[in-house]
C-alpha cells in the first residue's frame, strides 16, 4: 500500500443545518447543528479513512476554530500533521430549506498568509512527503497563497518521486491546466466549462476537452455529475465511470469523496481505470448522506458495481 499524505492549507470547520423555509429579511431558525471538520484535503482523509484506508492529514490550523477542526479530526481517528497558520481557522455553512429542498452554502474567508506562512507550509510538506506517496492537494489555496507556489509545491512532491494529485478551482486550476505540474489534475463540470469557453454538453465533448489538457497532465479527471466522470490520459486512452441511481441527500463533500476512493483505489495497487470507478463511487455514496458527513463504507461497497466502466 502506498502512503497517502493530504495537503489542507485552507480548512474550514464545517457547519450544515435544515432550516423550515430561506426567506431574506427575516429571522431563520435552524434545527441542530452538524459540526465537521472539512476543507478539501481534510474530507479527502476522512473519506479514505470512512473507506477502510488510512492516510496522513497535513493541515494548516489558527485560533480556538482550528484546536476544534484539529480535536474532531483526532476524535476520528485521523494522523494530523499540525501547521501553523495565522489568523483563526475560516468557518463555513450549509443550510437546506426543508421546503425546497435546495442547500445555500456559505463560506467564509480566512487571514491573509504572509510569504514566511507559505514558505513555511512548503517546508512542512517537504518534511512529510515519503517516497512513492500520493500526494493529494485538494480545495483552496488561503488569501495570499497565490497560484504561483504550485510550482515549488510539485517540485516537492516530485523531488520525493511521489505522485501529485490536485483538485482546486480558480486561479490556481488555470495555471496548473495550462502548465502542467500535477500527475492527476480533476475539475467538476462547471470548472471545466469555465476553462473551455464552451457547454461541454456530452461526453463527447468532455472526453475531447480532457485530451487537450491531457498534453501537459498525465491524466485529466473531469466530473459531470450524476452523468459521472472522464478520464482522459497523455498516452491517448480515455474512459467514463457512470454515477450511481442513488437519492440526493447533499452534494457536500462529493468531490472530496471521490478524491478519496480514487486515491486509495490508486494506493491499493489498481489500475487508474479502475480508480476512476472507485471515485465515482464514492461520491456516489456521498451524495446519500447529510451535511458533510461524506461516504459510507457499506454504500460504497454495493454501488461500486452500478459505477459501470466503459473505454471511450
Amino acid at each position: 500500500m502506498r502512503p497517502i499524505l493530504t495537503l489542507t492549507p485552507n480548512p474550514a470547520l464545517d457547519l450544515s443545518a435544515g432550516t423550515a423555509q430561506v426567506r431574506p429579511n427575516t429571522k431563520l431558525r435552524c434545527g441542530p447543528a452538524l459540526v465537521e471538520p472539512g476543507g478539501g484535503g481534510v474530507n479527502v482523509s476522512r473519506a479514505v479513512h470512512q473507506l477502510g484506508g488510512a492516510s496522513r492529514c497535513l493541515v494548516a490550523l489558527g485560533g480556538a476554530t482550528g484546536a476544534a477542526l484539529e480535536a474532531g479530526l483526532v476524535a476520528q481517528g485521523l494522523d494530523v500533521l499540525r501547521v501553523s497558520a495565522p489568523g483563526d481557522t475560516r468557518q463555513s455553512l450549509a443550510v437546506t430549506c426543508e421546503e425546497t429542498g435546495n442547500q445555500f452554502r456559505f463560506s467564509l474567508a480566512g487571514a491573509a498568509w504572509s510569504e514566511a506562512d507559505c514558505a513555511g507550509f512548503l517546508e512542512a510538506v517537504k518534511a512529510a512527503v515519503e517516497p512513492g506517496a500520493l500526494v493529494v492537494l485538494s480545495g483552496s489555496l488561503p488569501p495570499g497563497m497565490g497560484p504561483e507556489w504550485l510550482k515549488p509545491l510539485a517540485d516537492v512532491v516530485a523531488a520525493a518521486d511521489a505522485t501529485f494529485i490536485v483538485d482546486t478551482s480558480g486561479e490556481p486550476l488555470k495555471r496548473l491546466a495550462a502548465e502542467g505540474g500535477a500527475d492527476v489534475l480533476r475539475m467538476d463540470h462547471a470548472e471545466a466549462r469555465f476553462l473551455s469557453g464552451t457547454q461541454l454538453a456530452d461526453v463527447a465533448e468532455v472526453r475531447a476537452f480532457a485530451a487537450t489538457l491531457a498534453k501537459v497532465t498525465p491524466q485529466v479527471i473531469v466530473a459531470m455529475g450524476a452523468a459521472g466522470s472522464v478520464m482522459a490520459c497523455s498516452d491517448g486512452s480515455a474512459w467514463h465511470a457512470a454515477g450511481a441511481d442513488v437519492p440526493v441527500v447533499s452534494k457536500v463533500g462529493a468531490g472530496d469523496s471521490f478524491v478519496g476512493g480514487f486515491t486509495l483505489s490508486l494506493a491499493s495497487g489498481k489500475p487508474r481505470e479502475e480508480a476512476l470507478q472507485a471515485g465515482m463511487a464514492a461520491a456516489s455514496a456521498a451524495v446519500m448522506t447529510a451535511g458533510t458527513e461524506l461516504c459510507r463504507i457499506e454504500d460504497y461497497n454495493r454501488l461500486l458495481p452500478e459505477c459501470v466502466l466503459t473505454r471511450l
